[in-house]
């Protein structure tokens, strides 16, 4: 089931939808009035349902606009409050493929472990007791090493802001393309960060759901 600019619902029954999002899209709609997957969604499903009102759609998690991948959305009441208490337990698997500058070496596994503080548009590094500093956590793996960048594979175990684009610039491995975070290389639209694969428990019927969308840079 395509969309346009290369977005795509992946999945969709009465309680839950799963669309993939290319970079450069929002997530959810602000006050730029440009295209966002959350809308783009809605208006599939007042044409796939054939809906004439307005259309219950609410995101589980996001993805920053530079950032391309998985997405859940609730399409009902019952399901977001049950998969928003998912999301608290850290109990939706989140599973993301980077594109980091610098050679790491092939198969190597780490954990990065810090405090961010949300700053204007950006995550900022901070010590344990500094006011509103959370801890971030993540795992990785890397699975691909090429002339000047690796690809790492990442599980989240937090949620924080940025904390991907974050905690790989404190060690020295910007994301390809994260002018932000101080990757010299690209014009910071897009960046080699994919959400590749998001399993979790259906809200209403218990099973297990799994679904991954390749990264467009692998």
């Amino acid at each position: 089931m395509k969309l346009y600019d290369n977005a795509e619902i992946v999945f969709c029954d009465n309680h839950i939808l799963v669309a993939a999002k290319p970079a450069g899209m929002l997530t959810q709609p602000d006050d730029s009035n440009q295209e966002s997957l959350e809308t783009f969604a809605k208006n599939w499903l007042k044409f796939e349902y054939k809906k004439p009102g307005a259309v219950f759609l609410h995101c589980i998690h996001r993805l920053d606009r530079a950032v391309s991948g998985l997405v859940l959305f609730a399409r009902t009441s019952k399901a977001l409050s049950r998969l928003n208490e998912q999301m608290r337990e850290m109990e939706i698997q989140r599973t993301y493929i980077a594109e980091v500058e610098g050679l790491l070496p092939l198969g190597q596994e780490g954990k990065l472990d810090h405090y961010l503080i949300h700053g204007d548009h950006r995550a900022i590094l901070a010590q344990k007791d500094s006011p509103d500093a959370k801890h971030a956590r993540l795992t990785f793996l890397v699975i691909q090493s090429k002339d000047h960048s690796s690809q790492v594979q990442i599980e989240l175990e937090t949620g924080r802001y940025h904390q991907i684009r974050a905690q790989f610039s404190a060690i020295g491995h910007p994301i390809v393309g994260d002018k932000r975070y101080g990757s010299k290389l690209g014009d910071g639209a897009e960046i080699k960060l994919h959400c590749f694969k998001l399993a979790f428990q259906h809200p209403v019927t218990k099973e297990l759901l799994t679904f991954e969308s390749p990264a467009p840079f692998a």
